[in-house]
């Protein structure tokens, strides 16, 4: 069994699997548009060129991504996807990229676990926690 974050965009899911591949340090695997798939019908036609399945290869995890109608669009609530680092530099370098045009809610900072630590909700809405985890 393999635990794989499924996130949801309202049109954006493209742009953001570009942005995470670049500051991740990540390959976008496949996408497949709406209007590529037998699905099309089913979307406004203006919708076509949004994605219905992607996914993005972060390390070893599996991200995958789909862009929802906006009505159908709910703004992610209730959790956060957690970046395990082992390298201060690299933990502040995705922290900053991340916290570009959006909202930090805990500064990258020293805490009694860990090296590094914060939180950011990125330009695309997505919540993340950024853990560098102290030398042993």
């Amino acid at each position: 069994m393999k635990l794989n974050p499924h996130l949801v965009f309202s049109g954006q899911c493209e742009e953001a699997f570009k942005f995470y591949e670049r500051c991740l340090d990540a390959r976008i695997g496949f996408i497949l548009t709406w209007g590529d798939s037998p699905l099309a019908n089913q979307v406004p036609p203006e919708w076509g060129g949004k994605v219905l399945h992607a996914t993005l290869l972060v390390g070893d995890t599996l991200l995958t991504g789909v862009d929802v109608v906006p009505e159908e669009y709910e703004p992610p609530r209730g959790f956060s996807v957690m970046l395990g680092l082992d390298a201060p530099v690299a933990a502040e370098r995705i922290f900053d990229a991340l916290a570009e045009d959006g909202t930090v809610g805990m500064p990258l900072q020293k805490t009694f676990w860990a090296a590094r630590f914060g939180g950011v909700v990125d330009r695309f809405g997505i919540p993340w926690e950024i853990n560098c985890e102290e030398a042993i």
